[in-house]
């Protein structure tokens, strides 16, 4: 099989990088026709100041003519990919695509309107701009033969707002990167006297960032570090929570580079998934969690549809909460780090979740069949 994976996709981002690689540890042919455009941009939606956004809009538009002219010239190829974030790429190449015969998936992985109206409330559902959001993305599904998520209760998502057929929304888990997050950290000797609790990520409505403080201010007393390293959104808010009743065994880190997270989870005693009480939040499994399993350390996250996708209550090594609760996520984390981690936890979940049983997931849905077109 050859693919192309066409656009402005995010290279930033490991959804994209282990896509690719499970494609092409699956022997899939692999054509990338690429041009970058969010280097430098963690957070889209915190791009800040009229200049930035308008140059940003401008390299992303201009973008598109030199990817057309490069996918036309391309040899026969069986299906196009687009990648994260591809709202406006599938648009810009469904006519070209059609004119060549090939179908296109187009891994959405998240939709605009929901992160922008529904889960960050950015602006309310009646602004013109939430209703712009809700038809675009609506138009785009129509462009591609295949919408592609990251589980199976997000896909469903899109059948109910965007009305995508059930057989034409599909999912594949986000997976993590071995080399990255390896499971030597499981083995490694956590050498600090105080157990250390431990969140990374973005300070988004979902991860319920103020549940894990109110956590932190519960056991105040008691011998645990926590640990938080992340910004974004809500940041300042949290800021806020902090500083009217300083948490004396809260640190924390504003970021790390990528490179560094697997010391900062060897170091942990307990991670920590999310915990926000959104629709969203239901609906996906971050990054962190597969980082976190792949990596063979103790989890403490919400339970939800998503998660029990991947995990059931009572897993070794994975305690499920409920949202926004942070009594439950303390007693979580107590039990956490008083039951002994042992070696190779979550040795099936990490066969799941590597890039090979990603691509391979991925590539059932990127054999159409003939009479399909």
């Amino acid at each position: 099989m050859r693919v192309v994976l066409w656009g402005t996709y995010d290279t930033g981002k490991p959804r994209i990088r282990i896509l690719l690689r499970g494609l092409k540890e699956n022997g899939v042919e692999v054509i990338e026709c690429h041009k970058e455009v969010w280097g430098g941009v963690d957070d889209k939606s915190q791009v800040r100041g009229a200049f930035n956004k308008v140059r940003l809009l401008v390299r992303w538009i201009l973008a598109y003519p030199l990817l057309v002219f490069r996918y036309l010239r391309l040899p026969r190829h069986d299906v196009v990919l687009i990648g994260y974030m591809g709202q406006l790429d599938v648009l810009v190449l469904w006519p070209f695509a059609k004119l060549r015969g090939t179908p296109m998936v187009w891994d959405a992985f998240l939709s605009l309107y929901n992160t922008v109206v529904e889960d960050r409330r950015m602006v309310s559902a009646t602004n013109p701009l939430a209703k712009i959001l809700w038809a675009w993305e609506w138009v785009a599904c129509r462009a591609a033969d295949r919408v592609l998520l990251d589980t199976r209760t997000h896909a469903d998502y899109f059948v109910d707002t965007f009305h995508v057929p059930k057989e034409r929304s599909v999912s594949v888990f986000v997976g993590a990167e071995p080399e990255a997050f390896p499971e030597k950290s499981a083995r490694q000797t956590v050498t600090e006297a105080v157990p250390i609790v431990l969140f990374y990520g973005q300070f988004i409505p979902l991860h319920g960032i103020e549940t894990i403080v109110c956590a932190a201010r519960a056991a105040r007393d008691e011998p645990l570090d926590w640990v938080i390293i992340g910004s974004g959104q809500e940041a300042e808010r949290v800021r806020a929570l902090i500083d009217a009743d300083p948490i004396p065994r809260l640190k924390w880190i504003p970021w790390v580079n990528y490179a560094e997270l697997s010391d900062w989870i060897s170091r942990a005693n307990v991670c920590l998934g999310i915990f926000g009480d959104t629709d969203k939040a239901a609906r996906v499994i971050p990054n962190k969690v597969f980082q976190i399993l792949m990596s063979g350390k103790p989890l403490v996250t919400r339970d939800s549809p998503a998660m029990r996708e991947l995990a059931e209550p009572g897993q070794p090594g994975i305690w499920l909460v409920p949202p926004a609760d942070a009594d439950a996520l303390l007693r979580a984390v107590r039990d956490a780090v008083n039951e002994t981690a042992p070696v190779g936890l979550h040795a099936g979940l990490r066969e799941r979740i590597s890039p090979l049983a990603i691509g391979q997931r991925l590539l059932g849905y990127l054999n159409f069949k003939t009479d399909m077109r």
